[in-house]
């Protein structure tokens, strides 16, 4: 009896300290105190997460399906199913399907999009029942507005109201910035659209390419304007559309701006203290 007491105890007592060493690995790793960037790997759509300093939880955009809940399980401690904001740059597929599943799995507080007169899409009606369900209040963002969290400011640069007459990809341009460091998201925003706002933007270090690389969101003037260091593409593998445009990627080229692609080099993971950047 002795004995079956004594392993008892010392598998529970096993049990609890590689708990605790897991806990205290979680901690240090997801609390490190600087800026955590994940371009997700969801195939062919776009997810962006990202975990400030202080340890919020950001989330743009979901991707196709329910890929996303991984990159967000893998990048976020395991007792953490908060997201302090959502942001949806517009509503196709490709970039909304993942929310039907994280709305449903993890506590949302705020969540804003682009104001649109479209007819709503089947996702775009699920999405509305499920905040409705769950009383989450849904905000729209215009050009201009901002939010401030800890030392971070993502401002909005564009939205539906300016570009619907150019194209029917319109969307939310976002541009992120903790201390010296800036990276853009621009969406699925047209070139055109992003040119009249690239001034506006200036120099940033890392561009996250619009609409999957497409050739109609990417041009030389914008490259010329915005400067990046690193060109993330989210991207499918061989996807139908043949994307990225083998242009987009030979003007990235040319400028020396180093191109990571979601189809070959999986989930892009960034971090930065506000000075520099590095790729994780």
């Amino acid at each position: 009896m002795k004995s079956k007491k004594f392993k008892a105890i010392f598998f529970t007592s096993l049990i609890f300290l590689l708990f605790s060493i897991f806990s205290f690995w979680q901690v240090t790793k997801f609390n490190d105190g600087k800026l955590h960037i994940a371009f997700c790997n969801v195939g062919q759509g776009d997810a962006v997460f990202i975990r400030t300093p202080k340890g919020q939880d950001i989330l743009i955009d979901s991707g196709p399906n329910e890929s996303v809940l991984q990159c967000l399980s893998d990048n976020m401690p395991f007792w953490d199913k908060d997201l302090e904001l959502v942001i949806l740059s517009h509503p196709h597929a490709d970039h909304a399907t993942g929310l039907l599943s994280v709305l449903v799995r993890y506590n949302v507080l705020y969540f804003y999009t682009e104001k649109h007169s479209r007819i709503l899409s089947k996702t775009e009606e699920e999405i509305e029942k499920i905040l409705a369900q769950k009383n989450i209040k849904k905000g729209y963002l215009q050009k201009g507005d901002r939010f401030k969290i800890e030392d971070l400011i993502l401002k909005t640069f564009s939205s539906a109201d300016s570009s619907v007459s150019v194209d029917p990809n319109v969307s939310l341009i976002e541009l992120l910035t903790y201390k010296n460091f800036k990276i853009l998201f621009p969406g699925d925003s047209p070139f055109q659209v992003e040119d009249k706002v690239a001034g506006e933007i200036g120099k940033i270090d890392v561009l996250k390419v619009a609409h999957h690389g497409s050739k109609t969101g990417t041009d030389q003037y914008l490259l010329s304007v915005l400067k990046p260091q690193l060109a993330v593409i989210s991207v499918g593998k061989n996807n139908k559309y043949k994307l990225p445009s083998k242009d987009v990627e030979k003007i990235l080229g040319a400028r020396g701006i180093k191109i990571l692609r979601t189809d070959m080099d999986g989930e892009v993971r960034l971090v930065s203290d506000g000075q520099k950047f590095w790729v994780e």
